[in-house]
């Protein structure tokens, strides 16, 4: 037996108060026995006695929850220290879908910076109802294009899907310069939205393939500043181009940059590390499957077993919808509010005041995920991770209620105290927005992340419309 151990035949398995010479196995087989079918094993290269009386059987472990296909437990177990080859290329695909999903942002929010320079081109002939009507049209097409997507979804590439995505937008962008008419307009700004909404759950799988439950968080966190680089990044370009050199550029810009990105990320980005010949971050159940046949995912039955019948994603629904809520009013009414209410001079001055809010959003982003991973870390798996990133879901909630608040108090004249209360609510309300979206693609299995993620969208759609 020292023999065998010495060639690295065997491994020392601790169970409970006893320890075990068994063959080498992949990490699969110490997860919980509920994920596994209950048997007891014993190694053919060993004889009866050579074992104690009581042969190990695999224990189930009442803080780990198999209901993220193992994720948890996997989490649990200790991980093998990743290659420097490994870690260059998993940035480079973590970039890529920043820039991705950056990029689809850039392509949804042209026609918002585009459009005063249509109005204003009297080769047009529109005026500011028509431009309402187009936009219109965009919110309807992108919220059930989250939800849709996010369940069809499943059955591509994600990778391929992002970047296929973001390219099709992008030369909607291009087709739209190329129209004179109201309904070539709201045909193709309609058909924008019906592809927008596939970025997001696309993300959220290849996310969760390429980081393990113990830092994913922070780079969730890392992934969601996407949302504030587009926003950035979209009245720099587009109306910068709409300005000097005419609407239609205002369009082609954004979209060429889409094309190009889109490129970028379909040659870089990989659905998970498997693809590449690495091992994967973390161990999942594996599915059994006759004579080595892949059965292809049943997408209703995804949806409607995991998403739609799990009380905790619908639980995670209902705190992102009333987030969504909040998050529209600060938007839409902050700056009325403080001319209105707070005597506030101008409309200048106010958005000088709210301007904080998104700058507190990221750095909330930011701290929620990283602050998540640390009390899984520190947790050793007590509670399950999804339990950890709730815990500061709940006290960044308390931060909101605080915040907005305060924010009742505090005079016109404290013009620097508004402006970091306001910082504050962006800071607290990003938080929970972000996390949340995270704790839904954990809760359920690989397979399903994107219809949660899809589901999670639309309930946040419909918050944003109240």
């Amino acid at each position: 037996m020292q023999a065998l151990a010495s060639k690295g035949l065997c491994a020392r398995i601790r169970y409970g108060q006893q320890n075990h010479l068994v063959q080498r196995l992949p990490l699969l087989t110490i997860l919980p026995h509920q994920c596994l079918p209950q048997h007891r094993w014993t190694p053919s290269h060993v004889q009866p006695e050579q074992l104690h009386e009581t042969q190990p059987v695999l224990q189930h472990r009442p803080d780990v929850s198999c209901a993220a296909g193992g994720a948890a437990a996997a989490s649990d177990a200790p991980q093998p220290a990743y290659t420097t080859d490994f870690i260059r290329r998993r940035l480079l695909v973590f970039f890529a879908i920043v820039v991705g999903y950056s990029s689809y942002y850039l392509t949804r929010n042209s026609l918002t910076y585009t459009a005063p320079v249509m109005v204003a081109d009297p080769t047009l002939g529109m005026d500011i109802t028509q431009i309402g009507a187009m936009t219109s049209i965009f919110p309807i097409a992108y919220g059930m294009s989250k939800f849709v997507s996010g369940v069809l979804g499943a059955k591509f590439s994600p990778s391929v899907l992002l970047a296929g995505g973001l390219m099709a937008t992008a030369v909607i962008n291009i087709a739209f310069g190329f129209g004179s008419s109201l309904a070539w307009f709201c045909f193709f700004w309609a058909l924008n939205g019906t592809l927008q909404g596939v970025g997001g759950p696309c993300c959220a799988r290849i996310l969760t393939t390429w980081f393990a439950s113990k830092e994913r968080g922070t780079y969730w966190g890392m992934w969601n500043i996407a949302h504030n680089l587009g926003g950035f990044a979209a009245p720099l370009i587009a109306g910068g181009f709409a300005k000097s050199m005419g609407w239609k550029w205002g369009m082609w810009a954004p979209g060429i940059i889409g094309l190009v990105v889109g490129t970028f990320v379909l040659l870089t980005c990989k659905d998970k590390p498997e693809d590449l010949g690495y091992p994967a971050v973390e161990p999942t159940i594996a599915k059994a499957a006759s004579d080595g046949e892949k059965t292809k995912p049943n997408v209703l039955k995804q949806l409607v077993e995991n998403v739609l019948k799990n009380p905790f994603i619908w639980g995670m629904a209902l705190t992102y919808f009333f987030i969504y809520v909040v998050r529209q009013g600060v938007t839409s009414w902050f700056v009325f509010y403080l001319i209105k209410e707070k005597g506030v001079a101008d409309a200048a001055q106010a958005a000088v005041r709210v301007s904080g809010l998104e700058l507190g959003g990221l750095v909330g982003s930011l701290i929620a995920g990283r602050l998540s991973d640390m009390l899984i870390n520190k947790s050793e798996g007590k509670g399950g991770a999804v339990g950890k990133r709730v815990q500061v879901v709940m006290a960044y909630t308390v931060g909101i209620a605080a915040s907005l608040l305060a924010f009742q108090y505090v005079p016109a004249t404290a013009a620097a105290l508004q402006w970091f209360n306001v910082f504050m609510i962006g800071f607290f309300l990003y938080g929970p927005q972000m996390l949340i979206g995270l704790c839904g693609a954990e809760l359920v299995g690989p397979e399903s992340v994107g219809a949660s993620e899809g589901f999670l969208g639309w309930i946040a759609y419909l918050g944003k419309q109240c």
